[in-house]
């Protein structure tokens, strides 16, 4: 078994503990189980086929993506099962992608495989709208294709934030647009929308917001129930407010005559699958949903380059291999290497922050307890604060169970 100070590696090196993916994944499928909402999870943060494969094996319904490009990957990992439904939150502005996506629904697209699901790419992808040109796009799109390849496609009107970025600024607006999705033949499947700029804190007031901004969500819901064919889906991120939509969202939606309109609930949180050790450890909505604690999966190691004065550090870790956008990295342990690079025990870093980060350099403030502790050659484990932005500077993660390396894994940025 690999060690991650095997000569097979080096530092900066990014490691996910297997042990922490495995709580969280169970974690948060338990707890989405128990509030009667189904998941997609949003693969972006980590854009894994290894990861994906943990979290699609807890029965999700597919993958959310963010681009045409994190689409046609995902689907291209071949999953199978909840793999080959995928969920792009985002809107299709390019006729390329939306002629990709007909084939990719359309039977016989993989010449020579066996099986009629087999011959096509994906079962099923969802799409936003917010506007007359993306729902004449995709009718122009898929224009005389099948009406079984016209059904694996379902659309999904954006309602947007005032301020923020895409969806229609209000119910009435969704409600319109959602008429025009319905006359241009295409299936629509419901309502969806991102709640994260509703709110910038966890505060009673702002929590308070996000569950109006989700009363909206389930009125805009109600309004377009009678042109959709089943239960009205219902979707929103649930990162940061994952408790605040899993409880609010599933609340009964009545239409004009005050008759139950049926509802499906479907989140989209990423973040959670490796957690952090910054911005969601602050949000933390799933102990206020009740359950235990995620914990921080990702580690990035990086070795002291240079202690040139007293009280600061040079360490080999710059803004090339770790996020800084949110949160400067914490230096969580130090291991001495032996003369033949092995790494010694952790011992625990206090009064050590880092300050400032170039592209390949961060540096290090050691309060006068800390001064010393730590000597060129010397390997730092940091946490991290934000996934998204530390994953997607690298090209392979090592998932590990204390030094044991258990499995390389792609990260297809």
């Amino acid at each position: 078994m690999l060690r991650i100070d095997d000569p097979t590696f080096t530092w900066p090196l990014l490691t996910l503990d297997e042990a922490a993916l495995d709580h969280n994944i169970a974690t948060v499928a338990g707890a989405f189980a128990g509030a009667g909402v189904e998941h997609a999870p949003h693969v972006k943060t980590h854009m894994s086929r290894e990861v994906w494969e943990r979290q699609s094996a807890t029965g999700v319904w597919g993958a959310t993506v963010a681009t045409p490009a994190q689409l046609r990957t995902a689907l291209g990992w071949g999953v199978p099962g909840s793999g080959r439904r995928a969920f792009l939150a985002n809107e299709l502005v390019d006729p390329r992608d939306v002629a990709w996506l007909r084939s990719a629904l359309t039977d016989g697209i993989a010449e020579g495989t066996a099986g009629e699901a087999a011959n096509r790419l994906a079962d099923e992808v969802w799409v936003y709208v917010d506007s007359t040109w993306g729902v004449e796009l995709l009718a122009g799109g898929f224009a005389g294709a099948a009406p079984e390849t016209v059904a694996r496609l379902g659309v999904l009107v954006e309602l947007g934030v005032p301020g923020g970025r895409t969806g229609v600024r209000g119910v009435s607006d969704a409600v319109t647009l959602a008429g025009l999705v319905h006359d241009a033949g295409l299936r629509l499947v419901g309502i969806a929308g991102y709640e994260g700029p509703v709110a910038s804190g966890t505060s009673d007031e702002e929590l308070a917001a996000v569950g109006r901004w989700c009363d909206e969500l389930r009125e805009a819901g109600a309004g377009v129930a009678d042109l959709v064919d089943g239960p009205v889906v219902l979707s929103a991120g649930g990162s940061t407010f994952a408790d605040v939509v899993a409880r609010r969202l599933p609340v009964p939606v009545r239409d004009a005559a005050g008759e139950d309109v049926p509802t499906r609930v479907v989140l989209r949180s990423g973040a959670y699958v490796t957690h952090d050790h910054g911005h969601y450890v602050r949000v933390d909505p799933w102990t206020r949903l009740g359950t235990e604690r995620l914990r921080p999966a990702i580690t990035v190691w990086a070795a002291v380059l240079s202690a040139p004065e007293p009280g600061l550090v040079i360490c080999g870790l710059g803004r090339r291999d770790v996020s800084f956008d949110i949160d400067l990295p914490t230096p969580l342990v130090a291991r001495t290497p032996d003369a033949a690079g092995r790494l010694g025990e952790p011992r625990t870093l206090t009064g050590v922050r880092v300050t400032a980060l170039n592209d390949q350099h961060a540096y290090l403030a050691l309060d006068s307890a800390a001064d010393g502790v730590l000597r060129p050659g010397d390997v730092i484990g940091f946490g991290i604060s934000h996934p998204c932005t530390t994953l997607d500077k690298y090209r392979t993660a090592l998932v590990t169970r204390g030094d044991d390396v258990v499995e390389q894994v792609t990260l297809d940025f």
